[in-house]
């Protein structure tokens, strides 16, 4: 009878083991992915946090489009009021990363502008955030990746699928930002 016992003991304890390990697995991964996601978030407010700065130091050089800073308010807005989903978040950086190449091409049209300290200090500064954002995104990247190879691997799949664990979305370049940059055409606008 100890014979049978035994060995039936041992495997549902190791059973057990492994499910627990499996379970916790999945909850430490997907805390590493909203880790990453909200170290992207901050990386945002950082970047929103000096857009305002830069947009009142250019002012005392230009007159700016009203559709601009209307824009960059109303994005500082959105994102302000928070609840983004990854997707609504990489929309506003993209839309965001478009009025920022605006302000820059406006900044290289005014040599005064462009040799203004405060200026210079800004778009490193941006220069800085853009890559530290770009930095966030490839660890969230490659967090959601290990979230997910979790999700789909034996035997953690029987886990997640139990507890309802679901498959999360990486940020993904938008569809205009993979074409070719036509540089000829860029020297053509000047």
């Amino acid at each position: 009878m100890n014979i049978i016992i035994w060995p039936a003991l041992i495997i549902i304890v190791f059973a057990i083991i492994i499910l627990i390990y499996s379970y916790n697995l999945l909850i430490s991964r997907r805390n590493a992915v909203q880790y990453a996601f909200a170290s992207i978030d901050a990386l945002l407010k950082k970047r929103f946090d000096l857009i305002p700065n830069l947009v009142s130091s250019a002012k005392e050089y230009m007159n700016y489009e009203k559709y601009v800073l209307n824009q960059l308010t109303q994005m500082r807005t959105q994102f302000k009021a928070g609840s983004l989903s990854p997707q609504e978040l990489d929309s506003l950086d993209t839309q965001s990363n478009v009025l920022i190449k605006g302000i820059f091409a406006t900044a290289e049209n005014y040599p005064d502008l462009k040799a203004s300290q405060n200026i210079l200090q800004l778009q490193a500064a941006l220069n800085e955030v853009e890559e530290q954002i770009s930095a966030a995104r490839r660890a969230f990247n490659a967090a959601v990746m290990e979230y997910n190879n979790a999700v789909n691997h034996f035997p953690s799949n029987i886990i997640a699928n139990a507890y309802n664990f679901k498959f999360m979305d990486s940020f993904s370049i938008p569809e205009g930002e993979r074409q070719k940059v036509d540089v000829k055409q860029l020297f053509k606008d000047q």
